[in-house]
């Protein structure tokens, strides 16, 4: 689906932080076709924008940090940056990173929502976020997954407006977040079956056109499979890792 513009409070990009961007973008050019566009600004680093038949899909960057590990990031549109921080202290979060303007493209900040789960929002200018979503190859969905269910449904709503609804999935609770009546992401709690150590955190789905084959890819091009193929209403899904070790899944929706 073609997108055009991003209602604030709607999932519009999300990135990935890699300490070796040529192994990244060789790595995700082979594995969903996509083809590596690398800033030229000095300012920039070597930021590189995929794209998937000429269209912005989701982005690489360096790691601002040894200490930050590499991993996918979820942003959420929006309209001023600035009063978005200040919603996210009020309601309990930290900022990160304070809002900052990325050249002419837009504005950035980062926080941490209060159950320790990362975040981005963009405020675009002359970049938009991703030209297409729920295709193969595209972002599909993106999910909160919490150490604290009612934190976060405190923390959301102040912040970008969400409500919450929820649904019993296979004896499990689920969080539909929606926008003016539209579901624009989920969450799930974190419960014992969970790995201790793993704290709160947002992911991101792609869409593929076959979960199986896509999984093999993964380990062909020495990524790894902390999940392997599973079957739910919405489709079939994985969860994977790239050589780096940051984590993303990937959905085949019914009948694709």
């Amino acid at each position: 689906m073609r997108v055009n513009q991003y209602l604030p409070g709607t999932p519009s990009w999300t990135d990935l932080g890699t300490p070796d961007l040529h192994a990244s973008r060789q790595f995700y050019q082979a594995l969903f076709g996509w083809e590596p566009r690398v800033s030229t600004e000095p300012e920039a680093a070597g930021y590189t924008i995929f794209h998937r038949d000429g269209l912005s899909v989701a982005g690489v960057g360096a790691l601002m940090s040894a200490q930050q590990p590499p991993a996918w990031v979820t942003y959420i549109a929006t309209d001023s940056a600035k009063e978005c921080a200040s919603r996210v202290e009020a309601a309990g979060g930290t900022v990160l990173l304070p809002p900052l303007d990325v050249l002419k493209s837009g504005r950035m900040a980062m926080f941490a929502d209060p159950t320790g789960a990362a975040f981005g929002v963009w405020e675009p200018l002359e970049f938009l976020g991703a030209d297409v979503v729920d295709e193969p190859g595209a972002m599909s969905w993106n999910e909160l997954a919490t150490r604290s269910a009612a934190r976060a449904k405190e923390f959301y709503p102040r912040v970008f407006g969400w409500e919450a609804r929820d649904s019993d999935t296979g004896g499990s609770r689920y969080t539909e977040w929606l926008l003016e009546g539209r579901p624009v992401a989920g969450m799930m709690e974190m419960t014992g079956q969970w790995p201790a150590d793993l704290p709160s955190h947002w992911m991101v789905y792609f869409a593929v056109d076959d979960c199986d084959t896509t999984v093999s890819k993964v380990e062909d091009l020495g990524g790894t499979v902390p999940m392997r193929t599973k079957d739910i209403p919405q489709g079939r899904f994985a969860v994977l890792a790239d050589p780096q070790g940051a984590v993303f899944s990937v959905i085949q929706m019914p009948g694709a």
